[in-house]
């Protein structure tokens, strides 16, 4: 039975971490599976529970974390050979940057018949300085002829890290979207609507909008908070946002929602209604989409935002700024409105659209594009072992 050892950076809420511990579990009996990883930062949830409740038991290394750190990233690195010599691996699959480079150059200093890397996003624009994005796509180049296959997770993707970054060829790269088990969004029965309003103090007659995502400067939560304003000073309806997530920005975007003179309230120590409110992470994340009315998504840059496939599966309409595989995810016009990604303008605009209008809010609604089948687990194992077993077969 071959063996696949998964390597990503750290279990925190997201679809990186759901889809390593999909293909965990369930390229069995197929393959024999490990999963390694590293630590989530003090700011972030850990989505360690989903893999307890999966029957999962990671390795964790307490050395690797997302950020740069050479003395912590060389002692991760050993350990990772030393994983791979005692697991002996016929393939090594990384997920995300820091996996994927301390991940590729361990498998391949001891020899791995086949090496996969996925691109769940990429730093290459709005993450850092110039000379810092250039280092990067110079190592992503690099650690590319080091590697057996290519993962991305959309066609626009792939597209970007052939034509754009040249980080390799076109055909090195196959596409695989994410999958996740979306079952409990397709329920999205008037029980779990009440309980989230309920919970939230949000009234029949108020329309919520729901962002979800990690509180980072590259998911853009400022335009989020200057769109919400306008809305409010603009429509005749009663609207409530949630921020639901945590992070390094948190502090910035109260000083920035009291500086808009947005009431808002942090719900964990003082649970009130409020304009905007911050819920950080939820668990039962089905519940906020059955409670919501429109899904928003304003980030700089994305691979293939899982909060926009939550939200579609849940049957609510999105306004989204034009970033990374949106646009292979949603069908503009008919369940989302999106906005050039620098657009306070254009964004706000559709927003405004999606309150005001209860026919084309209902319409998207309703709009079913077989969103169930596109990003579901089982769609998922089946490409990836698909895809191992023809580079096994080649290596």
């Amino acid at each position: 039975m071959p063996r696949v050892m998964q390597i990503l950076n750290r279990l925190n809420m997201g679809g990186i971490s759901l889809n390593a511990a999909i293909l965990s579990k369930y390229l069995a009996p197929e393959y024999e599976t490990l999963l390694v990883t590293g630590m989530i930062d003090e700011t972030e949830e850990s989505s360690d529970f989903l893999l307890h409740n999966m029957g999962l038991k990671p390795v964790y290394i307490p050395e690797m974390y997302r950020a740069i750190d050479p003395l912590r990233d060389r002692k991760a690195y050993f350990k990772i050979k030393q994983l791979i010599k005692e697991f002996k691996p016929d393939i090594v699959h990384t997920h995300a940057a820091k996996a994927g480079t301390l991940g590729r150059l361990a498998a391949a200093a001891c020899k791995v018949p086949v090496i996969v890397h996925t691109f769940h996003g990429h730093v290459f624009h709005s993450y850092f300085p110039g000379w810092q994005t250039r280092m990067f796509i110079g190592i992503e180049r690099f650690l590319a002829e080091k590697s057996s296959c290519i993962i991305s997770i959309s066609e626009r993707q792939r597209r970007e890290l052939s034509k754009i970054y040249k980080i390799c060829s076109h055909e090195k790269i196959e596409v695989v979207p994410l999958g996740f088990d979306l079952s409990r969004f397709s329920d999205m029965s008037g029980e779990k609507r009440k309980l989230f309003r309920s919970k939230y103090l949000v009234d029949d007659d108020e329309i919520a909008i729901v962002i979800v995502g990690r509180l980072v400067p590259v998911k853009n939560h400022g335009l989020f908070l200057r769109s919400i304003q306008s809305v409010a000073a603009r429509s005749r309806k009663k609207i409530r946002a949630f921020i639901v997530g945590d992070g390094e920005e948190r502090k910035n975007l109260e000083a920035l929602a009291q500086s808009l003179e947005l009431d808002f309230t942090d719900f964990e120590s003082a649970p009130r209604k409020a304009t905007v409110t911050f819920t950080s992470w939820i668990r039962d994340i089905d519940n906020v989409y059955a409670g919501s009315d429109v899904v928003a998504l304003t980030s700089l840059n994305e691979g293939t935002p899982m909060s926009i496939i939550e939200g579609l599966a849940a049957g609510k309409p999105i306004v989204a700024t034009r970033v990374g595989g949106i646009t292979d995810i949603v069908h503009p016009g008919l369940n989302a409105l999106i906005a050039p990604r620098t657009s306070e303008r254009v964004f706000s605009k559709h927003l405004l659209r999606l309150v005001d209008d209860d026919a084309l809010r209902n319409n998207m609604a309703q709009y079913k594009d077989g969103i169930m089948e596109r990003f579901n687990s089982y769609r998922l194992v089946k490409d990836m072992s698909q895809i191992y077993s023809q580079l096994l077969t080649a290596s």
